[in-house]
């Protein structure tokens, strides 16, 4: 299975995604998380991307979903926010939404399909 994606937070949210993270190291799976070398502008990106197993995938969602809750760290109320495209060998790609506090994972668009090839 491949996924490829990425966070967007603030600066007082990255420090929790960061310690959440770390909570699940396996020291495996975890390198595929990165984030730029240097911060620009005002929003943080973290990425992940990298080929998992199948049996890792719970590992890898409960992460998701424990990020998605970081609550709104100022008046903005602004939460973690995401977008991730996971490949199954099998069941084709879908598309994992970080929005709202959850994580809402749904049939990809097929013009994604071109990443399955």
């Amino acid at each position: 299975m491949s996924i490829r994606g990425w966070l967007e937070c603030d600066e007082t949210q990255l420090a929790t995604v960061q310690e959440i993270i770390a909570t699940h190291d396996d020291d495996h799976y975890t390198n595929g998380w990165g984030s730029p070398r240097r911060h620009v502008n005002w929003i943080h990106y973290i990425f992940y991307g990298a080929d998992i197993r199948e049996s890792a995938l719970d590992w890898f969602t409960d992460q998701i979903r424990a990020i998605a809750r970081i609550p709104a760290s100022d008046a903005d109320g602004d939460l973690v926010q995401g977008l991730f495209l996971a490949s199954h060998e099998v069941e084709g790609t879908t598309e994992w939404q970080v929005r709202d506090g959850q994580l809402f994972i749904t049939p990809a668009d097929i013009r994604h399909r071109y990443l399955d090839e």
